[in-house]
Parts: structure tokens; C-alpha cells; sequence
């Protein structure tokens, strides 16, 4: 596999360049190019990904040293500080967009066969968003409150390996709930929800489509119950009811019955309710598939210590748009690389180990075959909870 190859070249390698080739011709990306490709720019922003450069001439001082080792890189042209903050300004930020999405699917199919923590066949989706914090004079064009400027990310994280199936990217004004209209939903799918979520019409259209929710519900709900299950309270849960809407406006875009769930969390003593269509599931497994939801929570905070996505190369809205992108297309090649070669270690210190050795020429495989053990060295931490 080495050949005489650097890391940084082997790690490529992995990158399915047919299909990069296509989301570039799909905008146009190379047109009237003479020097410097979508692909020179692509492989110069993931080594400053994978290298944690703090700005474009950090990235143009580190490669430029590299010298003659660029060409064996991949990257065929000179790099310069201008023409790379000019093609992050000017190439359209949806090629990134789509190659990312093309890297999510092929991860998936990867990571499908992974367990999970309940033992359950279906998939299981996360949703949640989290804000990206900007300012407000270099980022006007995202403004936010009075003297704040934010993007949003919107993602459904597939609980099975923790790859983000969808990804959306939005100004910090729009709500959560626009996450919930672009979705397609896949019959027999669960999706775990925090009550930012909570829309009546929408919920009552995922069961239609033969799938299923567990969302938390808010407190001033009103409700008729039907009929009680039977609980063992040992388990936290403290009620499970068969619920109908009551409120005019609930009831019409609800008019099914659903399931209302109590339940105290030993460790923080909160009372928690839940509301689920799933009619079959035990109260205590919906409560645990809810939990499950703080990955997607573990995820966000992942990305934004190890990628570089709080500061950026460039101020207009295709430049962030485009460094965010290439971002989420290197932690998930980086996740395909983990199970392609059977290293089975974090992402944390897969990420730590290629930063300090793209341009070694030595054998990848070789280079990660002691995460395992450096991994238990490590200290008890949420990223290597999250992703061993």
C-alpha cells in the first residue's frame, strides 16, 4: 500500500475521485481554470484540517516548506495564499457540499452492521442543531441578535457509528423545527428529538410514513388519557399512558393516539416526560432510546474541539460555507479509513496521529496500528466515550 507513498497520499487514496470529479463538473467548478483545481483546493484545505493551521498563511507558509513533497501530495499547482482565499471565495460551496454527502453514504454503508447500545434492528436517528458563533463586523451578511452573528448546523446523526446522514446549514436565525420539514422519513426508523421539536403536524406524519418518534414533551400539553400500562417503577419509569390530544388545534393535526411516558432519572433526579408512537417498545427502552440522544450532543462538541470550524480562512458566505464543508468530508473519511483498515481506535487519536505525520512515507496502516494501545493510556474523556 505504501509504495513510497506519504501518509497524506495514502489517506487520499480513499477518496472516491470519481465521484469528486462529478460534484465539481455538476457546478462547474474547473471552468476557464488554468492552475489550481477544485481538487489543489480540496487537498489544501483538508491538510490544514488534518494539520490544525490557524489561517491562509499558516497554510501557504507549511506547504510551500514542503517543497518538492507537494507533487508526491497530490497537489500539482503553486500554492499561494491569494488564489487560495480566491477559490474559497468564488467556488461554489455546494461542490464540497455534495462531495460530503457522497462520503456520508459510503461510511453509512460501512458502519450499518455496527451495534448499538439497545438491541435494536431498526435505525436510529438523532436530531439536533448547534449554533456557530461569528463576528458580527466580519460576518455581516449572518446576523443574528443586535450584536451577534451565527450560522446554524442542522444534523440527523445515525446512532450507529455517529455518521451524520443529513447535514443542513442555515443562518442562526431559522428554528429547529426547518430540520424536521426537509426530512424524508424511512418506515421503521426511530427519531430521538428534544422538545424543540414538538410539532404536532409533523410528528403525526411520521407515522404515517410507517416510522417512529420518541420526542420530549412540553409541559403544557393537554391531554386525555385512555387507559394506563402497567410500570415497574424499579426502572425509573413512573407512568405510560395512552394518550390522546385535547387542545382544537393538537387534535387536528394529531388525531391519532399516542404513548406518554414518565420517567426520573436517578442520576439528576428530573422528572422527564416522553411521547412516542411506538406502541410495542417497553416504557424503560423508549427512555433509553432517548438518552441515546446525547451523542448527537457528544458530536457537536467533537467537531468543534478537533476541526477547524470556530475559525476561518475567509469571511463571505461561500468561504465559510465551503471550510465547514470540507471539514465534515474529513471526519468522514477519516471514520471510513477507521473501518476500511480495521484500526478500530478513536477518531481523536487517528485525527492526533495523521496531524504530526502527513509527510512521512511510511505505510498508513502502520502508522495507526498503535491507537488501540494508545488509547488506553488516554484519560476518561467524552470524544473517546463517543467514538472508540
Amino acid at each position: 500500500m505504501n509504495s513510497g507513498k506519504t501518509i497524506f497520499s495514502q489517506l487520499m487514496d480513499f477518496v472516491p475521485s470519481q465521484e469528486f470529479r462529478r460534484c465539481v463538473d455538476r457546478y462547474n467548478g474547473n471552468y476557464k481554470l488554468q492552475r489550481f483545481s477544485c481538487w489543489d483546493q480540496f487537498l489544501c484545505m483538508a491538510f490544514a484540517q488534518l494539520t490544525y493551521r490557524e489561517s491562509l498563511r499558516d497554510i501557504e507558509a507549511c506547504l510551500r516548506s514542503a517543497g518538492t513533497k507537494l507533487y508526491h501530495m497530490g497537489i500539482r499547482s503553486r500554492v499561494a495564499r491569494n488564489t487560495l482565499a480566491n477559490a474559497n471565495q468564488v467556488r461554489d460551496w455546494r461542490i464540497y457540499a455534495d462531495f460530503a454527502q457522497t462520503l456520508i453514504a459510503i461510511a453509512r454503508q460501512l458502519y450499518i452492521g455496527d451495534s448499538f447500545a439497545i438491541d435494536l434492528q431498526s435505525t436510529v436517528y438523532a436530531l439536533d442543531s448547534t449554533m456557530i458563533d461569528l463576528c458580527l463586523s466580519l460576518f455581516p451578511w449572518a446576523k443574528y441578535r443586535k450584536r451577534d452573528s451565527a450560522v446554524k448546523l442542522h444534523t440527523v446523526l445515525d446512532l450507529r457509528g455517529n455518521i451524520p446522514s443529513v447535514v443542513l446549514m442555515t443562518h442562526g436565525k431559522v428554528h429547529d423545527l426547518y430540520l424536521l420539514h426537509q426530512l424524508s422519513f424511512e418506515p421503521g426508523s426511530f427519531y430521538i428529538m428534544d422538545r424543540g421539536y414538538l410539532d404536532y403536524e409533523r410528528l403525526h406524519e411520521i407515522g404515517l410514513a410507517a416510522a417512529f418518534y420518541v420526542i420530549r414533551a412540553k409541559s403544557h400539553i393537554v391531554f386525555n388519557r385512555l387507559y394506563s400500562l402497567d410500570v415497574d417503577k424499579s426502572s425509573g419509569v413512573r407512568s405510560d399512558q395512552i394518550i390522546t390530544f385535547s387542545g382544537f388545534y393538537a387534535h387536528k393535526d394529531y388525531p391519532d393516539k399516542l404513548r406518554r411516558i414518565s420517567f426520573r432519572d436517578a442520576e439528576t433526579n428530573k422528572r422527564l416526560v416522553f411521547l412516542t408512537n411506538n406502541f410495542t417498545l417497553s416504557a424503560a427502552t423508549i427512555a433509553e432510546l432517548y438518552r441515546c440522544r446525547w451523542q448527537v450532543e457528544l458530536f457537536f462538541r467533537w467537531i468543534k474541539q478537533h476541526l477547524r470550524i470556530k475559525a476561518f480562512y475567509g469571511t463571505s458566505e461561500n468561504a465559510l460555507k465551503t471550510q465547514i464543508w470540507i471539514a465534515i468530508s474529513i471526519y468522514v473519511l477519516v471514520a471510513i479509513v477507521n473501518k476500511r483498515l480495521d484500526v478500530n481506535g478513536s477518531l481523536y487519536r487517528i485525527l492526533q496521529i495523521l496531524s504530526v505525520n502527513l509527510f512521512e512515507k511510511t505505510s498508513l496502516i502502520e502508522a495507526l496500528t498503535d491507537v488501540n494501545e494508545l488509547d488506553a493510556f488516554d484519560d476518561n474523556s467524552n470524544q473517546l466515550d463517543l467514538f472508540n
